[in-house]
């Protein structure tokens, strides 16, 4: 690991020390395009909606009641309502660092001052426990969440804190005074326990961080080393729900509840990085590397149980039955970061990608106001439109509900794409490295004092073509190096270096990474073309589930068939339609385009749907054999048609009303 001296990045990550050094929102700014549009209706919209339901659902007034001395009685929500609160105050204070909005600040300070008058004389701070009439504090650390949404509340003053360095709100003593208390309770001398749900690890870490308080590091590297030592009571799921049956060192993949787990993973990369704990981070990246191999949905979707809410085994990943919570995605993508800032590897950058167009881009509808929680692969029956007034089951993979029981999503991803411009960059001692590609400006300093300007223009993913253009000289002028990363799947992207006015030279940009070193002056463009061209993605064998089917992607793009498209072929379902044999997909009019045959007998009822051929005994071997058991099986081979149809991004699926839907798609034999 390198050690760098320079200034705090106004970022949600912030180590100590690693290969890459986090651009904040100081020094990088998203200004159109894909994500510059959704931070704009997340702003517009989403901010206001997320508040007007925590003031309807009565969370916030739980503050209000615990304030006036009135609690239990009146209490709503269940026991972590409370860190949906602290989850809108951490995506307040990235949004208010991201464009200075005076009502947003107004906002922020009207809720830390009923939060603020909520804690109690020693620090604690929840509205569940501790109260005549409530349970005891910490009584119940499998489901009370305490911990939980304290971590919470100190990344919200940590956001505070990056976004405005010494706001006189309160925020960060708030959290200061409550971090105080957690030491003091669940320090070395004090209780030898966790928390059920993962997250107080990855506040407490930054929380060091910001406020230069080793306690706080030394506090989460003990809650990390506590895990997997059975201290939680056991449960029917068994203690891998918690991730509390294996020592996070000892650990081979994520498993259990996905968003704990990858919370875990967060805060236990956090310890490890500023520890200096080589030996932790390497098991960190092994788990990765198990997890994205067999754990992982092609979307970067992860968990694959409904009632655990939790990864399954290797290779359980059910398209029908994908959990793929949109939380578990933002956990995802913070645990995938801090690994990119300790090593460099561009595959966390590649995993990132993928989770946020197909992950975090799905769940919120296109005016900001409604959201999926669960994110299935397969949607086998239309969705039924949700009440907009009323408060949703969590997981129903239907259409999205403006609320939820249990509302996690909404702030979790409001958080996410307000902070979004602090996971376009990072630089080193000899450059600046872009690993997300999104109309940016970049503008920052490098350790030995050299001033980098640049503009990126793109309309990515609608197209390939990324242009870097400098925007003054380097100071002092001296050549430094800017590295581009060239995703796993781009096999083919090309390279152009053009210095001002000239026609430049174009080469090969293999998939990882591609540096340019030189003395750049203003008005030299680097220029990244990345192949576009809808592709065929396979399945690995032993994903049983989805066996002998097919998914399309473009791009970092993940696509889908939708039966709103099927309506001209007298087909009402993704169901009737197989993907035609040997059929390329097609990039046309802005849409992509596959073949499908269609068969006569779509709706056939009554048919025993296990053949077997009456001369099985003379069939031939091997691959000849299985060809054909599967003409002999196969729906598709007689009085069929072919159509072209249009596929739809995954992240715009269920944008046209009810409708049946599947990533992988059968092929005709």
């Amino acid at each position: 690991m390198t050690m760098q001296t320079t200034t705090t990045p106004q970022a949600p990550v912030a180590p100590a020390r690693g290969r890459l050094r986090p651009l904040g929102q100081q020094e990088v700014r998203i200004t159109g395009g894909f994500w510059g549009e959704r931070q704009a209706v997340n702003g517009r919209n989403t901010l206001a909606h997320i508040e007007s339901r925590l003031e309807s659902e009565g969370w916030l007034g739980n503050f209000d009641r615990a304030a006036a001395g009135t609690l239990p009685a009146g209490r709503r929500g269940r026991e972590f309502s409370d860190s949906e609160v602290y989850k809108y105050l951490e995506a307040l204070a990235w949004e208010i660092g991201r464009t200075d909005d005076a009502g947003l600040e107004a906002r922020l300070r009207a809720v830390v001052r009923r939060v603020a008058a909520a804690q109690e004389a020693d620090g604690y701070l929840n509205t569940r426990f501790g109260r005549e009439g409530q349970g005891a504090r910490w009584s119940d650390l499998e489901w009370g969440h305490e911990l939980y949404c304290l971590g919470h509340l100190f990344q919200a003053a940590v956001a505070r804190e990056r976004t405005r360095p010494g706001a006189d709100d309160g925020l960060l003593r708030i959290a200061v005074r409550a971090a105080d208390l957690v030491c003091a309770e669940f320090g070395p001398d004090g209780r030898d326990a966790i928390c059920g749900h993962a997250e107080v690890e990855v506040g407490l870490a930054e929380l060091a961080r910001a406020t230069g308080e080793p306690r706080y590091l030394e506090q989460a590297r003990l809650f990390v080393e506590r895990h997997g030592r059975g201290t939680l009571r056991d449960i029917e799921w068994g203690r891998r729900y918690f991730q509390d049956d294996v020592p996070v060192r000892e650990a081979t993949a994520l498993r259990g509840h996905a968003v704990r787990a990858n919370y875990l993973a967060a805060g236990a990369a956090d310890v490890a990085v500023d520890t200096g704990d080589d030996e932790l981070l390497g098991a960190l990246r092994r788990q990765w590397d198990r997890t994205v191999a067999r754990r992982t949905y092609v979307t970067g979707g992860q968990g694959s149980h409904h009632q655990d809410e939790a990864f399954g085994e290797d290779w359980e990943l059910p398209a029908d039955r994908a959990y793929s919570e949109t939380c578990a995605g933002v956990g995802s993508v913070m645990s995938s970061w801090r690994l990119l800032l300790a090593g460099g590897d561009p595959r966390h950058a590649d995993l990132i990608e993928r989770t946020l167009y197909n992950v975090v881009a799905t769940s919120p509808a296109p005016d900001g106001r409604a959201f999926f929680y669960a994110n299935t692969l397969h949607q086998r029956v239309p969705g039924v439109p949700a009440d907009e007034e009323a408060t949703s089951p969590r997981a129903s993979s239907s259409l999205r509900a403006p609320w939820f029981e249990v509302s996690c999503c909404p702030p979790n991803v409001a958080r996410t794409l307000a902070s979004l411009d602090a996971y376009l960059a990072t630089s080193d001692d000899d450059g600046v490295q872009l690993h997300q590609y999104a109309p940016a400006s970049v503008r920052t300093t490098l350790p030995d004092g050299r001033d980098v300007a640049f503009d990126v223009e793109t309309d990515y993913p609608a197209s390939g073509r990324i242009r870097v253009i400098m925007r003054r000289d380097a100071a002092p002028g001296g050549p430094w190096t800017l590295t581009l990363r060239v995703p796993a799947w781009a096999a083919g992207a090309r390279l152009r270096v053009q210095a001002a006015g000239e026609s430049g030279d174009e080469s090969e940009a293999s998939p990882g990474l591609v540096e340019v070193r030189r003395a750049f002056r203003e008005g030299d463009v680097v220029e990244l073309h990345l192949p576009m061209a809808p592709r065929i993605v396979s399945p690995d064998p032993r994903i049983d589930a989805v066996r002998g089917c097919l998914a399309i992607e473009r791009g970092p793009e993940v696509f889908a068939l939708e039966s709103v498209d099927l309506g001209g072929l007298g087909v009402d379902d993704v169901a009737g339609v197989a993907l035609a044999r040997g059929a390329a997909p097609l990039w046309r009019d802005g849409r992509v385009w596959v073949e499908v045959v269609i068969p006569d007998d779509a709706d056939e009822t009554g048919a025993w749907p296990y053949s077997r051929r009456a001369d099985e005994s003379r069939e031939p071997v091997g691959a000849s054999r299985l060809e054909a058991r599967r003409s002999a099986t196969a729906p598709w081979d007689e009085g069929v048609g072919t159509a072209e149809v249009p596929l739809v991004a995954y992240h715009e699926w269920a944008e046209r009303g009810p409708s049946t839907m599947r990533v992988w798609i059968p092929v005709a034999t």
